[in-house]
């Protein structure tokens, strides 16, 4: 088996290499090299173990964001339903604005 001290980057010959991937064997310098689950993988094998998951979440991805829209429209038309309700609810002076002019309170 090689010595580390000996050996150089996978991905840049000119570093020294600081880690082995225990995946795939190779080394890897400090900058190719990263911690997941109390290991020290290198980014190609991290990305297949966690792609996986992601792919089986990305099915569903359309769906969600169609029923947030969606739950959005629903929010959307009761504050504007609720809303025209209060507006209605007034009396019809307020909307002729004659509720305004002068002397309204004492209804001359």
């Amino acid at each position: 088996m090689p010595d580390i001290t000996h050996q150089r980057c996978h991905n840049h010959m000119q570093r020294e290499a600081v880690a082995r991937c225990p995946a795939c064997g190779r080394f890897f310098c400090r900058e190719c090299i990263t911690e997941h689950e109390d290991k020290v993988l290198c980014a190609a094998c991290l990305r297949r173990l966690v792609v996986p998951f992601g792919k089986t979440s990305d099915r569903f991805r359309g769906v969600f964001r169609l029923g947030h829209f969606l739950l959005g429209i629903l929010i959307l038309y009761v504050l504007f339903y609720y809303f025209a309700q209060v507006l209605l609810a007034l009396p019809s002076d307020f909307h002729e604005g004659t509720l305004w002019q002068t002397g309204w309170w004492t209804g001359s």
